[in-house]
């Protein structure tokens, strides 16, 4: 039998707060010292967060630390960064040891600004968990291009 959780959330506060707010009796209102506030209730509802951008399956997210651990940043495509210096890349300027591709993403990796030098493109789905190890350039990606795939 499935239940929709929503329905379900929404009865158990309308019961609630009929319960708390309809009582005839003034006595179970009042605390041990003759206050008659209502006591607060809380409730707590689990909240699914996603975003529309991470569902379209284009992105990039980069672990400072080797095995998906460390801070993350979570780049959304499509995006061309062609310098780390500016406001935006300054995030991945720091050192980058793992990072995880989105369904639809492919992401190429440049070891100086502007697009030059050694490169590395990562498909859909990758998981590399040691990428200081894997690109041979410290970690430090100077420039960067996230394209989406249809």
């Amino acid at each position: 039998m499935k239940i929709n959780n929503t329905a379900f959330v929404s009865a158990a506060l309308v019961a609630l707060v009929a319960a708390s707010g309809c009582s005839t009796t003034g006595s179970n209102l009042q605390t041990a010292t003759g206050d008659t506030r209502p006591q607060p209730v809380i409730v707590q509802v689990p909240v699914q967060v996603s975003s529309p951008a991470l569902e379209s399956g284009c992105w990039v997210q980069f672990y400072s630390d080797r095995n998906f651990k460390g801070d993350v940043a979570t780049l959304v495509g499509p995006a061309s960064l062609e310098s780390a210096d500016k406001f935006t890349g300054k995030q991945l300027k720091r050192r980058i040891d793992s990072l995880v591709t989105g369904s639809k993403a492919t992401l190429r990796v440049y070891e100086h600004a502007m697009f030059k030098d050694r490169t590395m493109a990562f498909g859909p789905n990758s998981r590399e968990a040691g990428l200081i190890t894997k690109l041979g350039i410290g970690g430090e990606i100077e420039s960067l291009q996230l394209d989406c795939d249809s």
